[in-house]
């Protein structure tokens, strides 16, 4: 990942792209909205931290955080949800309601999410800016890109012969289905850099249930980033391992 994570800031470099920062906002219909993020900066590898790990709900581990003296804090303004990733594709961490407070420890690379260590909750995790209010300045926070594989367990492996196909600007991606348990069952999660309208855009969208195997997506010509994607297992104890997405170029 971090050779992957060092190739697309060179890429972003060599792209000129001077549009601001833009997000969907988190909604209801999560599972058929992706969040789109267009890329008009460029993370600094120097600023990633180290990893705190994030448990599972139903892990009793709680690591120690001493909030910095300064620190932005966040208010939960509606009832929502807090993740493990920093858009409505990642998994549900936490219930979050109105009133629910807690420190701002870092911020996404690709969204403008925040990743909030809430006090009543023993582990950190990604909130929407829009459903909290804001103390302080986060744009002085480090960045940091969530690491999957710290987030509970995952015994069912990363989908297999997973496939992608180009019909002019539309990519559609496919693999073969994971039996999981009805339980168990979350599906899978799509992380991919795609290009529209001369815009290099990171694309995160979520499947919802096991059978679902097949995901189509605009990507045209005209970036000079490369496209690039890859596919999750999601179950209820975590993300499996990635399966890299063969893109086929424009």
């Amino acid at each position: 990942m971090k050779n992957r994570a060092l190739f697309l800031i060179a890429a972003i470099l060599i792209a000129s792209c001077n549009a601001p920062w833009i997000s969907a906002p988190e909604t209801t219909k999560e599972t058929a909205t992706p969040i789109i993020v267009l890329i008009s900066a460029t993370p600094q590898p120097t600023l990633t931290p180290s990893l705190t790990f994030t448990p599972a709900p139903t892990d009793t581990f709680a690591p120690t955080f001493t909030p910095t003296p300064g620190a932005p804090t966040a208010k939960v303004n509606k009832q929502a949800h807090c993740r493990y990733g920093p858009s409505a594709a990642y998994l549900h961490a936490a219930d979050l309601y109105a009133g629910d407070a807690g420190t701002v420890r870092y911020r996404a690379f690709y969204s403008n999410w925040l990743y909030v260590q809430f006090d009543k909750l023993t582990y950190s995790c990604w909130v929407a800016p829009s459903v909290v209010d804001v103390t302080g300045d986060v744009s002085k926070l480090q960045q940091l890109e969530p690491d999957l594989s710290r987030v509970g367990s995952n015994m069912y492996g990363p989908p297999q012969n997973v496939q992608a196909s180009r019909n002019g600007d539309e990519v559609t991606i496919t693999w073969d289905q994971v039996k999981m348990t009805s339980d168990d069952d979350r599906g899978y999660l799509i992380e991919a850099f795609v290009c529209q309208g001369g815009a290099y855009i990171w694309w995160t969208d979520d499947l919802p249930e096991q059978d679902l195997t097949s995901y189509a997506v605009t990507d045209e010509a005209g970036c000079a980033a490369p496209s690039w994607g890859r596919v999750f297992t999601v179950e209820k104890h975590g993300f499996s391992e990635p399966a890299e997405i063969p893109w086929p170029p424009p």
